[in-house]
């Protein structure tokens, strides 16, 4: 199923399918009812990132940096605000030599981190890291959980598994008003129920904002789903892992065989 709303819904199939469906698309010269619905999916990202209602903040989650390098790097030419959470986060948090006990760290990427943050700064970008997170003694089973304050030297030789309440009231507080937000990530260990709080809690943040909201990403879409949310989300992103290649700056496989039927400037 390729609608986010039914119970049978599989973001994996859309994220290994987007790129040569719509490379198909543009190979055929009918465009039936699933074409049109990737193309509304380019256009409506498009008018995000070219002509985006402001203040314009994006929230960006998972496990690691690497695999949101250069959307990082292009979004911060792009938006008013970055809201980071999930294992990514302690990359950063390690380049302010914050304490972050066994946590997952990209030890080869903490520079560019560093130099992200410094790049944010020049660009007068909120660059906002969690306040508080869940630590435990293992990722996949509550053991030996609390919940402390980042930095928090207690965190000991356990690692973050998702953010903590003043996180998400933090991040909910600057979301509100937003003009455009777009989500993609976990911000936490979302597979692991007991550390899925913080992420269905943003869900309902995102919900809330004021402005166009844009969720993308298949434990982002699962948490807006759990939350009950979804009807609350203007646009549900079924591109997957192409939308992350969108928001890197890249152009996607048959964009560029689309002239007439891409409104938006990529």
């Amino acid at each position: 199923c390729m609608d986010p709303a039914c119970p049978e819904y599989d973001p994996d199939y859309n994220i290994n399918n987007f790129e040569c469906c719509i490379t198909e698309i543009a190979d055929s010269t009918i465009f039936d009812e699933t074409s049109e619905t990737y193309i509304a999916e380019l256009n409506y990202l498009g008018d995000a990132l070219g002509n985006p209602k402001r203040p314009f903040a994006a929230i960006l989650g998972g496990a690691k940096i690497s695999g949101k390098l250069q959307v990082i790097q292009n979004l911060l030419s792009q938006v008013d605000a970055v809201f980071i959470g999930g294992a990514m986060a302690y990359t950063f948090l390690k380049g302010r030599n914050i304490p972050i006990g066994h946590s997952l760290v990209e030890d080869e990427l903490v520079d560019i981190a560093v130099d992200l943050m410094k790049d944010a700064e020049t660009k007068n970008v909120r660059f906002e890291l969690p306040i508080d997170h869940v630590v435990s003694e293992r990722s996949d089973a509550a053991v030996a959980m609390d919940t402390l304050a980042v930095g928090d030297v207690n965190i000991g030789q356990r690692l973050g598994v998702d953010i903590g309440p003043s996180t998400v009231s933090h991040y909910a507080q600057g979301l509100r008003d937003a003009g455009t937000v777009i989500w993609n990530g976990p911000m936490g260990v979302f597979e692991t129920p007991a550390f899925s709080t913080g992420t269905r809690a943003l869900a309902r943040a995102v919900a809330d904002a004021s402005g166009v909201t844009i969720v993308g990403g298949g434990d982002s879409i699962s948490a807006v789903r759990q939350a009950g949310v979804l009807d609350q989300i203007t646009h549900v992103s079924t591109g997957g892992g192409a939308v992350l290649e969108f928001l890197a700056g890249k152009t996607l496989p048959g964009v560029a065989a689309l002239p007439d039927r891409i409104t938006s400037d990529f």
